[in-house]
């Protein structure tokens, strides 16, 4: 399995909101999801609570990392809004 280590340790990812905006990540195989979202939140400017990241359907935990996810370069990963009971 020869791959460059910089791609052996570095993913693409691609986070799809509801709108159809992708938004680029390069990240870490060993790199919390959280740190993703986090990112994600700052730059559609949106709070982190009321965003659902969803992968093959699954709900994403934020000390989770693509490497216990199996995930593969160039996966995309889908924010959805969830509404919050209460945020008036």
């Amino acid at each position: 399995d020869k791959k460059p280590a910089d791609q052996a340790n570095h993913i693409n990812l691609k986070v799809k909101g509801q709108d159809g905006n992708e938004v680029f990540f390069r990240i870490k195989r060993s790199t919390q999801m959280r740190k993703l979202m986090n990112a994600y939140c700052d730059r559609q400017s949106v709070d982190l609570n009321s965003i659902a990241f969803l992968f093959d359907g699954r709900r994403l935990r934020g000390e989770q990392t693509p490497d216990e996810l199996e995930m593969e370069d160039g996966d995309e990963i889908d924010a959805m809004l969830h509404q919050t009971g209460g945020a008036e």
